[in-house]
């Protein structure tokens, strides 16, 4: 259950409780948590869901040395499959991390909390960068990008996916300018033969520290050759580059995933 406060002032609901709603009520997947009913009481409403035994940051604490490889393919793919049919839905989750991802009783993860999800379109217009949790947040929106579309989320994914791997986040910055330096001192400073037109961002400084790209075998070293290698398209600098979810299930990766169990 989640409860939603009334707007203080109206005593209406919030636009973006309507927009959650929304999406939900139309959504019919079943890595994507079910919204069962809702009850407005008083000044609150109630958002009544399938029961979820846990979310997959509790998963991850319970884990210290990181998730069981089949574990964390698994989730990985259910991850990918929720997240593709969002993005066939014209729908920008905007806010993936561990915490809105949930573990269902029958063991199988399910996306939560679109509070901050919205539509697309192909002309997508002036979006907010202040969306995505600081240790999931892709690189262009931290550079203040106000255009963008679903490789906002891949590269959320690969942060999670990533985090499944150690049980630490990878970049794990305390303000937006450090949360930029850890994305740097891993994948190495981008430049504009690396990211065309990351000059013309509006938080891009020339004066930025350089680092050499750190290899993220040596990160995960316990990882697969197809593991690391779908993370590092996940984390690709060009956001129109990055691996989209429908072409990452099909990725080597999982060739030999146990689809009855996922």
């Amino acid at each position: 259950m989640k409860k939603m406060r009334l707007e203080s002032f109206t005593g209406r609901i919030s636009y973006t409780t309507i927009r959650e709603i929304s999406i939900l009520r139309d959504a019919s997947h079943k890595n994507i948590v079910r919204l069962l009913d809702t009850i407005l009481q008083e000044k609150s409403l109630y958002l009544i869901f399938e029961y979820c035994d846990m979310d997959l940051k509790k998963y991850i604490d319970g884990a210290p040395f990181g998730l069981p490889v089949d574990l964390i393919k698994k989730f990985t793919y259910q991850l990918l499959c929720g997240i593709k049919y969002c993005h066939s839905r014209r729908i920008l989750h905007r806010d993936l991390k561990p915490q809105n991802l949930l573990i269902g009783l029958d063991g199988n993860l399910k996306l939560a909390d679109f509070g901050l999800a919205r539509e697309f379109s192909n002309s997508l217009g002036v979006l907010t960068h202040e969306v995505v949790t600081l240790w999931y947040r892709p690189p262009e929106l931290l550079l203040g990008a106000r255009y963008y579309s679903t490789g906002v989320d891949m590269w959320s994914v690969g942060c999670i996916f990533a985090e499944m791997m150690s049980s630490y986040a990878l970049f794990r910055g305390d303000s937006e300018i450090d949360q930029l330096f850890k994305i740097f001192g891993i994948l190495g400073t981008p430049d504009e033969h690396l990211w065309p037109g990351i000059r013309q961002l509006p938080n891009f400084k020339i004066i930025f520290p350089i680092w050499r790209r750190y290899p993220l075998e040596r990160i995960f070293p316990w990882m697969s050759y197809d593991a690391i290698n779908l993370l590092e398209k996940l984390l690709i600098y060009v956001p129109s580059q990055r691996i989209a979810a429908k072409m990452a299930l099909r990725h080597t990766y999982f060739d030999d995933i146990n689809f009855s169990r996922s």
